[in-house]
């Protein structure tokens, strides 16, 4: 059972029901992230989401962990590029308390001084963190080679000068402009009662005046570069991305397809091919990743310094078999049946439906569907997939990115 309701100051409750479970899975979901920062607000997402939880009007730090602990449920945050996450799993017979300590930490937070000169260098240390990773690092660098430096292309985490500039006042202009009530989106899957929910919603979200958000468009100019970031390190990190499909074209699950016979499992052809029959990889995958507005292609790899350009002929191989559509009707069936279970397991975990349906509100403004989800994925056909392969691999915005000990970036 589904149930959803908008409040009179426009916030949302989802509630997916998971009867037969013990626990409970609760999220509170601001349609705000890196994509939507300017320049001088470079990483001021991330930097809220870890300063709301050092403190509230009635709640230290210390007390905010501890009482969560006390009660044995989880709590933490992410940043996306278009969403920010806040939530908590607990047993149901904890979920009030649970909900009422994120509720706490989300709406009362005071930011003091001295959790906010900590915190950046917290962020900072992250920031250092994300450079010695170098998967990361040049997924990070893919991402300025494909959308340039400002919308999709911002690193979440921001800049180090940002980090280290930014004020009380920088928190709640932000704040003040995307976390409104009709820009949230609160939403709980697991084995709940919706009456108790719609209470726990109502009581600590409802009452906020309704306020308008910031209109901030991101704007979409790709910049097909290729990126180099020398390291000293054993191996090389290589990345690149086609121009795709948006989070509801058309083609969307038929492009979900044709990527997983591309890279998407360990039967696809670069696992099998640059992996399994070359030895020239240990890390070899291709994922789709997609917005409202826009969508890449990704394939990446991790591979041996002397192999590297041996590695990139046969990631090309991979991908120009894939352009000349062939693709076998087994292959095609199998990357249906993958995608469908994808969909069915996701359905057996808590924390994953209540990102599902929250996001799903969030970026449509609808109720997420298993059955209709199903139904589409079944009605894809091998035609689609064909179509979905003309769709991708334009060249004209291709995009690259490589960390590693190499002495130019990657030639297009």
């Amino acid at each position: 059972m589904v149930h959803s309701k908008t409040f009179g100051n426009g916030t949302r409750l989802i509630v997916k029901q998971m009867p037969g479970l013990m626990s409970v899975s609760m999220g509170i979901i601001v349609h705000t992230g890196a994509s939507v920062e300017t320049d001088a607000e470079d990483g001021i997402s991330h930097f809220i989401e870890h300063m709301m939880f050092k403190g509230t009007e009635k709640r230290t730090a210390y007390r905010i962990s501890d009482e969560m602990d006390a009660i044995g449920a989880q709590m933490n945050a992410f940043t996306s590029k278009d969403i920010t996450c806040y939530y908590a799993k607990s047993t149901t017979g904890h979920a009030a308390e649970a909900f009422e300590i994120l509720s706490d930490l989300f709406l009362n937070s005071t930011f003091p001084e001295d959790e906010l000169a900590r915190e950046k260098g917290v962020i900072i240390e992250e920031i250092n963190m994300n450079d010695d990773t170098p998967d990361d690092l040049c997924l990070d660098l893919l991402s300025r080679a494909f959308y340039g430096e400002r919308g999709y292309g911002r690193n979440i985490l921001g800049t180090r000068e940002n980090v280290s500039g930014f004020t009380r006042a920088d928190i709640k202009n932000y704040m003040a402009q995307r976390y409104t009530p009709e820009n949230i989106v609160i939403s709980m899957a697991g084995n709940i009662d919706v009456k108790l929910a719609e209470e726990l919603a109502e009581k600590f979200f409802a009452a906020a005046p309704a306020a308008k958000t910031a209109e901030r468009k991101v704007e979409i100019n790709l910049s097909g570069s290729s990126l180099l970031r020398k390291k000293e390190i054993e191996q090389i990190h290589l990345a690149l991305a086609y121009p795709s499909v948006k989070r509801y074209d058309r083609l969307f699950d038929a492009t979900q397809i044709m990527n997983s016979v591309l890279g998407g499992s360990m039967s696809s052809r670069l696992f099998q091919k640059v992996r399994e029959e070359l030895g020239l990889a240990y890390t070899v995958y291709s994922y789709l990743s997609t917005y409202s507005e826009t969508g890449s292609l990704v394939v990446y790899a991790g591979v041996n310094a002397a192999n590297y350009l041996k590695s990139v002929d046969a990631i090309y191989d991979c991908i120009k078999d894939i352009k000349n559509k062939n693709i076998s009707k087994e292959e095609f069936m199998r990357g249906k049946e993958q995608l469908t279970s994808s969909s069915v397991f996701a359905q057996e975990s808590t924390s994953s439906q209540m990102l599902l349906y929250g996001k799903e509100l969030i970026y449509s403004d609808r109720i997420y569907n298993f059955e209709e989800r199903v139904k589409k994925i079944a009605a894809v056909t091998f035609d689609d997939v064909m179509e979905a392969v003309e769709h991708n691999f334009n060249p004209d915005n291709l995009a690259a990115a490589v960390v590693g000990n190499a002495d130019k970036p990657l030639e297009l």
